[in-house]
């Protein structure tokens, strides 16, 4: 294709001082969301990058094959509420998942809730769903458009009508029952852009069912520290309701937490003050609380609060690998630890005696294990590159497992083979790496190679099966997820060592896996593709700007791009915990100097690069990626060689906010790493 005509991108001349450094932002108006000169400019930017995308050949071709593999019946494990089971499905290719219900596991499904009849575009989203402990009512949550921001709406369940209750402006909050009414946490109405100004002043209220929202009960908040999180949960008796306070703004990554007995008046502490500690409630025993935390155990371990004399008792001590997730149910405790990125699962006495190990299909990823105190069986999901998600049912009484649900995907698993492999960082840690590929595949250096990862927030990358990763794979592709320092695939110490001022060992991390996959010869430098979003698109603009030449195609998603000033938009504050904060000297010169908005260069031959994001991404606000956009076509529009493109999604956020949306933005990134390496297809 020929060169590339950039739209031109007015500057200003607006600089910042840091610390006695001088840094320019010349692109700082791109952070009005609502002005007519950024749409504009997110038009005319849409206009070249649909342009050349609409040229590449086998684009539509590629749509229509990730949608025929997409097109198959999609199930959540049921919940039960009484005599009721609550699940959601998706029959292929429905914009939204549907919630149905049906009386036993029997019995004929129902529709509950149709998201897709919400909005025309059907970009409206069911974010919660939470029933009363009588099962009378449901207070759920809407999305719109990807928007964090949510409306809470209130159902009679015995009509499937909705009340009249309507509570606005909820954010990072769940919906907890107790009694008439229920918790819910949610900002003031913001001043300025609902979509980019910062929140502050995060409230808890109580909701009593057929009110307005002008009448609920203020529970929490807190003034003096507006960039605090306050939300509250209940036990399953509804016995006590638990309040969590997160400080992240002031970079502690972890909680105070304290409780309230039902019918009284104030919140008791459990844990008071907050550090780097966690503390999360599993569910009460009587008047004790099980505990989740990681305080003098980076691998997490259980212990038992008595709100009765404030004591503590460990009950299942810290174990060599992580300990993954923790939940109760037919009077059980079921628990879920990582070994190597993969999970194993056990049940234990609500006392912490360990009574049997729940034997897994496979090697992969188990999630669920959740229920009520009378259930007699659980449901889990287990899912692997290879496995598609399939449904599970635990009878606890025989300790055994059979396949509830199992799809029907258009695939052979047999056909595809996936390997783990450690590779040595910079520094010699070992990095683990899972590798998929189609059986037959050569070691010639030329297979399209897909580099995903992510390292942050303690968040694991793990085994899981994605039937838009077929198509790639069909065409002779290679995928590898590589496991960097940030997760928490090695628990809180894996974590430490990529966050604030050792961010840069993740960026590490990621190149050489690059540097692995092209000296085992599955790829070499001109088909190697690295992708990420979010904190993972900032990953992939830090290495490009490190290792230009490293890959032929650079993905960076919804990424974190201006290190500076990511604290200043919505709720950004919160990630001060993993990242540091320019107003802190020595974190400033740790993030000044990977920031990838910062650090593009003139006259760099950088790979092709598709950033995406979208208009209602309200968590990392698009102005990060407009204005790296506008910098890397800047610097590097005229020396380089490659495509330096952006694509603005609408009616969409940090994620795409449908079906098709989901379809259309990976068919757009297939074709253009495919086009962009050359790779000849058969599709």
């Amino acid at each position: 294709m020929a060169q590339l005509n950039y739209p031109a991108t007015r500057k200003i001349d607006h600089t910042d001082n840091y610390h006695g450094t001088t840094v320019a932002d010349p692109y700082r108006w791109l952070e009005d969301d609502r002005s007519a000169e950024t749409a504009e400019w997110v038009k005319q930017q849409n206009l070249v990058t649909f342009g050349y995308l609409d040229k590449i050949p086998y684009r539509e071709a590629l749509r229509k094959r990730l949608e025929k593999i997409y097109n198959y019946a999609k199930y959540s494990a049921p919940s039960r509420k009484g005599e009721w089971f609550y699940f959601y499905k998706n029959d292929g290719l429905q914009n939204q998942s549907v919630l149905y219900r049906q009386k036993g596991l029997n019995g004929t499904p129902e529709i509950v809730l149709d998201p897709n009849k919400l909005s025309k575009d059907a970009t409206t989203r069911l974010a919660q769903f939470s029933l009363s402990k009588d099962g009378r009512y449901a207070a759920y949550a809407l999305s719109k458009g990807g928007s964090d921001w949510q409306d809470i709406l209130v159902m009679d369940m015995a009509t499937k009508q909705n009340l009249s209750d309507k509570l606005e402006w909820v954010k990072v909050s769940g919906i907890a029952w107790q009694g008439n009414g229920f918790y819910y946490s949610r900002y003031p109405k913001p001043d300025g852009s609902a979509l980019a100004a910062k929140n502050e002043n995060h409230q808890v209220f109580f909701h009593k069912i057929g009110t307005s929202q002008d009448a609920d009960e203020l529970v929490y908040e807190d003034k003096a520290n507006p960039q605090r999180f306050h939300t509250v949960g209940t036990t399953e008796d509804e016995q006590f309701a638990l309040l969590t306070i997160s400080d992240r703004g002031k970079g502690k990554d972890g909680n105070a937490l304290f409780y309230k007995e039902a019918g009284g008046k104030t919140f008791k502490p459990v844990v008071a003050d907050i550090s780097d500690f966690s503390f999360g409630v599993i569910e009460n025993v009587g008047k004790t609380l099980l505990i989740q935390t990681n305080k003098d155990a980076k691998n997490e371990k259980i212990q038992r609060f008595d709100t009765s004399n404030g004591t503590w008792k460990e009950i299942i001590p810290e174990k060599p690998e992580p300990l993954q997730s923790s939940s109760i149910a037919g009077g059980k405790l079921f628990i879920t630890y990582m070994k190597d990125v993969t999970t194993r699962a056990y049940v234990y006495s609500l006392d912490g005696k360990l009574e049997n190990e729940i034997k897994l299909p496979g090697v992969g990823s188990a999630s669920g294990f959740r229920g009520n105190a009378d259930d007699k069986f659980v449901f889990y999901t287990f899912t692997s590159f290879n496995y598609p998600s399939t449904i599970f049912s635990y009878d606890i009484a025989t300790k055994q497992s059979a396949v509830f649900r199992a799809p029907e995907v258009d695939f052979k698993s047999t056909d595809f083979e996936t390997k783990q492999v450690f590779y040595p960082s910079k520094d010699g840690t070992q990095i683990p790496m899972f590798i998929v590929y189609k059986k037959g595949i050569k070691l010639d250096g030329t297979n399209p190679t897909l580099l995903y990862g992510y390292g942050g927030f303690n968040i694991s990358l793990n085994p899981a099966f994605n039937p838009l990763l077929i198509p790639f794979l069909e065409q002779g592709g290679v995928y590898a997820q590589a496991n960097l320092r940030g997760g928490s695939e090695y628990g809180e110490k894996w974590h430490e060592q990529g966050m604030k001022l050792k961010k840069q060992n993740v960026f590490d991390d990621f190149i050489a896996a690059g540097e692995y996959l092209i000296a085992q010869k599955y790829c070499d430098n001109a088909h190697l593709a690295i992708r990420g979003g979010s904190n993972g698109g900032l990953l992939v603009g830090a290495v490009m700007n490190q290792r230009p030449e490293l890959a032929r195609v650079a993905i960076p998603q919804v990424g974190v791009m201006d290190m500076l000033r990511f604290q200043k938009f919505t709720i950004g504050w919160n990630w001060i915990a993993d990242y540091g904060s320019s107003d802190n000297e020595a974190e400033f010169k740790a993030l000044y100097a990977y920031s990838p908005l910062h650090n593009i260069k003139a006259g760099v031959n950088y790979p092709a690069t598709l950033i995406t994001t979208a208009d209602h991404d309200d968590r990392v606000v698009p102005a990060h990626s407009f204005k790296y956009a506008a910098t890397l076509q800047e610097k590097a529009g005229k020396s380089s060689s490659n495509p330096l493109l952006i694509r603005i999604d609408t009616n969409s956020g940090h994620g795409a906010s449908n079906t098709a949306k989901n379809i259309e933005m990976t068919a757009d990134i297939y074709a253009f790493i495919w086009w962009n390496m050359g790779t000849p297809l058969n599709l």
